[in-house]
């Protein structure tokens, strides 16, 4: 217990300051991964940062791609090739309002 209870006394919380997602957001909607980031927290308290990085890879992957979608983007752009690839070989013809050919809209 601290002496002086200074981040109550300065109206400041550094613990939810430091994470990313538990800062108040707007509208007072939670952030988009703040279920992965307190996952991620809750396993890792109290293990110390060795046992935490070993024990709580899986909760801070989760984390990651939430925040930085990293797998996500790598397998649209794998999709992307394949779908250029089967064009050029003649396989797949896209549709029509996909090659910007549609028709005006009134």
């Amino acid at each position: 217990m601290p002496f002086w209870g200074l981040q109550k006394q300065l109206g400041i919380d550094v613990d939810s300051f430091l994470l990313r997602q538990s800062m108040p957001q707007p509208y007072g909607q939670a952030g988009a991964c703040h279920a992965f980031e307190r996952e991620w927290v809750e396993c890792g308290h109290g293990l110390g940062q060795t046992r935490a990085r070993r024990e709580c890879q899986l909760e801070y992957e989760d984390f990651m791609e939430c925040m930085n979608r990293t797998k996500l983007t790598q397998r649209l752009r794998t999709i992307l090739e394949q779908r250029d690839r089967m064009i050029k070989q003649g396989k797949y013809t896209p549709p029509e309002h996909h090659m910007g050919k549609e028709e005006p809209r009134p």
